[in-house]
């Protein structure tokens, strides 16, 4: 019997109060989710699990309720409203135990929705731009369908799945989502020259999407031998390895090749991955474990936040009681960095918000999460300058970090360190 099916055939398998995981970032199965959400008047409590998602998110509709609830291990922006809305929850976990929740039974899974590239001669699949928790994932679901599709790039490392491993297969030819990142504005290019002052040559970098990471990224060409180990990475790496700035020379664990879980970005950077050994796509558990990371000289990790309070409290998953993103790696490589021979981990933020709001605060806001401890950070990078916290005092810190504070704001913020510090 054919495991080829269509993708109405092949969720039949879904029923009610199961739980689902879907693919996720660029190697969203839009087709597999929308046909299971097409079944919404048969289903009832069924739970998707996913960390970031791109493309529509049907099943979190308002009218679906009844019939999906949305566990989120990440929170984007398709599931926002219906997280905040009482239509799901989030899971707060650092993204290097998320595998765990599957291998170790504590979330089983029912059936999970992946997208692939063609079998090979051999008979492997490939996850291609996002292998993160998704090999988990697939070892331990009880059923696995998969959207196969000629454009998504053939990657190496642990995202070879054989298709005696796969139930389902569903034909697709779909594009894969593309992710443009704007060329990044004043603001941004000055945090990202003083990010970029922080990297020593040799560095192993991590670093996300975003208007900051390609901000320093722009401001590497000067660099020499540096390296890349990280949860993700995008269009401004590729401009850095074709000029021998990245190279992977100086790394003490897979030396020469770029690490990474999962990829976003342009179809130039898709390109750049499919079938290039010098890419190995991971399990997250292993390339966000501190034990891995830190093996590695000189990392530099740059992640950023919604705000820090004067105590170097991050908060980076909500705004206030509002769940914006999640816990991610930020963790995993603030404490990996921090530990590496060398290493740096770094908060990078705008001063202030997009409405003039200073993002550097006397106290979070309530029911703000606090992702990264004031223990383990140890930089925050503003246009402003560089706030080097690490053996600091709390008073110190406070300081610190007033001076690094947009102008308009510093005032306001020197009363509240005066209050709190009584000098």
């Amino acid at each position: 019997m054919s495991k080829y099916k269509t993708a109405a055939e092949a969720v039949k398998k879904i029923k009610s109060g199961d739980r689902v995981f879907v693919h996720g970032v660029s190697a969203t199965p839009v087709q597999l989710v929308q046909s299971m959400t097409d079944r919404h008047q048969e289903l009832k409590d069924v739970e998707v699990v996913h960390l970031h998602t791109e493309g529509p998110a049907p099943y979190a509709a308002p009218e679906y309720k009844d019939s999906f609830f949305v566990n989120a291990l990440f929170v984007g922006a398709n599931v926002r409203k219906a997280i905040n809305e009482g239509r799901g929850d989030y899971v707060p976990v650092f993204l290097s135990e998320v595998p765990n929740l599957f291998r170790n039974g504590i979330m089983p899974l029912d059936v999970v929705l992946i997208h692939v590239s063609p079998p090979d001669k051999h008979g492997y699949c490939s996850l291609g731009v996002s292998v993160e928790a998704t090999v988990a994932a697939v070892q331990t679901a009880k059923y696995v369908i998969a959207q196969v599709n000629p454009n998504m790039p053939r990657t190496h490392g642990d995202g070879q799945i054989h298709v005696s491993k796969i139930d389902a297969l569903v034909e697709v030819d779909d594009e894969i989502p593309e992710q443009i990142v704007p060329e990044p504005d004043e603001t941004e290019l000055k945090i990202g020259k003083n990010c970029a002052s922080l990297i020593d040559d040799g560095a192993t970098l991590q670093m996300g999407i975003g208007a900051i990471p390609n901000a320093v990224l722009k401001s590497l060409t000067g660099h020499k031998n540096l390296g890349i180990h990280t949860e993700m990475f995008s269009d401004g790496v590729i401009e850095l390895v074709e000029k021998g700035i990245i190279n992977g020379k100086k790394k003490k664990i897979h030396p020469g090749k770029i690490v990474s879980g999962f990829v976003m970005g342009s179809r130039k950077t898709y390109d750049f991955i499919n079938d290039n050994p010098s890419v190995a796509m991971l399990d997250i558990a292993y390339i966000n474990d501190t034990a891995v990371i830190r093996r590695n000289p000189k990392v530099t990790a740059i992640n950023s936040a919604v705000e820090v309070d004067l105590t170097g409290q991050v908060c980076a998953d909500s705004i206030g009681t509002y769940h914006y993103s999640g816990v991610g790696g930020q963790m995993d490589f603030i404490r990996g960095a921090s530990l590496s021979p060398g290493g740096k981990p770094i908060i990078a933020l705008p001063s202030t918000t997009n409405k003039g709001i200073s993002r550097i605060v006397p106290f979070l806001k309530q029911g703000a999460g606090v992702v990264t401890t004031r223990a383990h950070v140890h930089y925050v990078v503003t246009e402003y300058g560089i706030a080097n916290l690490y053996g600091k005092n709390l008073g110190q810190r406070a300081k610190a970090l007033v001076d690094i504070a947009h102008p308009d704001h510093r005032e306001e913020l020197e009363q509240a360190v005066f209050e709190r510090f009584k000098g």
